[in-house]
């Protein structure tokens, strides 16, 4: 039976709805800043619909100048899915700009339009999106588990699409001694962990907002962590997808490491979700298929992720997802030993101190999908770690019977300790995932363009450093920068 020695901790903290941009410009000098770039979509689509009309600027795309509107919500993106999934008792749908980010938000629209069925062809609606922005991110965080209430009826399009080509690796963007401490102003602390803490900061050369991780190195070495956190940096180099955090660049003194990276607005989907208690059947689909492009991105990369969880996924301005935190990520080819995650997401051969491979992370997913659904973890157990492992090595799930008929075969063919069974293990790889009839009316390649309207879009003001969707925590009182020894410098070569 493990112990805790590599284990994310017990999940024990709250934040609210979240929120990112498309890939920021790198925070060094600029002459030119002030050029928002813009895109146009067909609004009033259903998540994964297939309306045909002007796309999103690709998701893939880097725009080198910022947004400093903030972006608007589209009115219609969800009207068909609002009136199949909303409650007579609740009231509209209200389109501030500081709406309460709750799942309220996804299912009561201000305009009404007739609910797909599956045997009607879907309609064409007209509206206008706002702005596509970008700029930066950040993440942290880790939390309580509490129940559920509510099902989900699931889109009723029955087209089935090719998914997605996996993506190819990228050639590793220089990171190194990119940045000093001197490039940024400090705002505020936007989490705290065991080994730092994060920072929203804005560059003094393009007045752009980032997230700084702060690692402090004797901490780290402490801990036993300084394999993770030197392959978390060269994970975060390597990788460039539209649902990954993107890591602009590092540095160091004698005391910290400085990592900096896109900061991500709207917080964690972990938040939505206990404020929400769990997400209708299309709206869990709608996250859980951003999750599965993004894995089939890292595992064409042989990059076991890890440490798949709410609280590791931001939402971006417009409502996608960002997965962040790659403190466990790992190039790995074949299988791996290593005991680390969160006790929750384990695998039971992760458990079992057995070898593994990339196989986890789509356990993982299914524990996610679970999560999302019912509003709690299905091995939980009070809190107590060796109970949840227990749990894991017996095996035993149950599925309420709100879940729908196709979300639980999936999830039971993720959720199982049968490597032989488990989808995204077999030869299909991840497609056998993508295929599966739970995700039929996903249109994968609209999907990684982002060309499809999230369910709910964060109160935030994009570019502008708008925190409001994060916790408060005390400041450090440790100034950065110091000089002195630095007897740990060389663990980290590549800061």
């Amino acid at each position: 039976m493990p112990t805790l020695g590599f284990l994310k901790k017990k999940r024990t903290k709250d934040s609210t709805g979240s929120r990112d941009l498309d890939s920021p410009s790198s925070p060094t000098r600029e002459t030119s800043l002030n050029t928002p770039s813009s895109a146009s979509t067909k609004p009033g689509a259903l998540p994964f619909g297939r309306d045909s009309g002007t796309t999103h600027e690709s998701a893939n795309s880097q725009s080198t100048q910022p947004s400093t509107a903030p972006s608007k919500q589209p009115a219609d993106s969800m009207n068909a899915l609002a009136q199949t999934l909303s409650p007579a008792t609740v009231e509209p749908y209200q389109q501030s700009q500081h709406n309460m980010p709750t799942i309220q938000n996804m299912i009561h629209p201000t305009n009404s339009s007739q609910p797909y069925a599956p045997s009607q062809s879907q309609q064409s609606h007209q509206s206008q999106q706002g702005q596509q922005n970008q700029q930066g991110q950040q993440n942290q965080q880790s939390q309580q588990l509490p129940r559920s209430n509510n099902s989900g009826i699931p889109f009723p399009m029955p087209q089935h699409t090719q998914p997605t080509q996996p993506a190819q690796p990228t050639q590793q963007r220089v990171t190194k001694g990119k940045y000093t401490l001197s490039d940024f102003d400090f705002a505020r602390t936007l989490g705290t962990g065991s080994f730092g803490r994060v920072h929203l900061v804005q560059s003094k050369h393009n007045n752009r907002y980032y997230a700084v991780k702060v690692l402090k190195k004797a901490q780290v070495v402490k801990m036993k962590q300084v394999e993770h956190t030197n392959d978390e940096r060269r994970m975060l180099q390597q990788v460039k997808h539209p649902f990954l955090i993107t890591l602009w660049g590092t540095f160091q003194d004698s005391k910290n490491l400085y990592m900096v990276m896109d900061f991500i607005e709207g917080g964690e989907l972990f938040s939505l979700l206990r404020k929400s208690q769990r997400f209708p059947n299309p709206v869990a689909k709608f996250y859980a298929a951003e999750v599965t492009l993004a894995l089939e991105y890292l595992h064409s990369m042989n990059i076991i992720y890890r440490d798949l969880k709410p609280e590791n996924l931001l939402l971006d301005r417009n409502g996608h997802l960002k997965i962040t935190d790659f403190g466990f990520a790992k190039e790995v080819p074949d299988i791996t030993w290593t005991l680390c995650g969160t006790p929750d997401y384990l695998a039971p051969e992760v458990v079992a101190s057995k070898g593994y491979n990339k196989s986890v992370d789509w356990w993982s997913l299914g524990i996610l999908i679970f999560e999302m659904l019912c509003g709690f973890t299905p091995f939980w157990d009070g809190g107590s770690p060796m109970k949840i492992y227990e749990n894991i090595l017996k095996g035993r799930v149950k599925y309420p019977p709100y879940i729908h008929p196709d979300a639980q075969d999936l999830l039971q063919k993720l959720i199982t300790p049968d490597l032989t069974k488990r989808l995204g293990n077999l030869h299909g790889g991840s497609k056998d995932v993508m295929n599966h009839p739970w995700f039929a009316e996903v249109t994968w390649d609209r999907l990684l363009k982002k060309d499809i309207d999230a369910p709910y879009v964060p109160p935030v003001q994009g570019g502008r450093g708008d925190s409001s969707q994060f916790d408060k925590y005390p400041e450090d009182p440790e100034q950065y920068g110091q000089t002195g020894p630095d007897p740990h410098g060389h663990l980290f070569p590549d800061f």
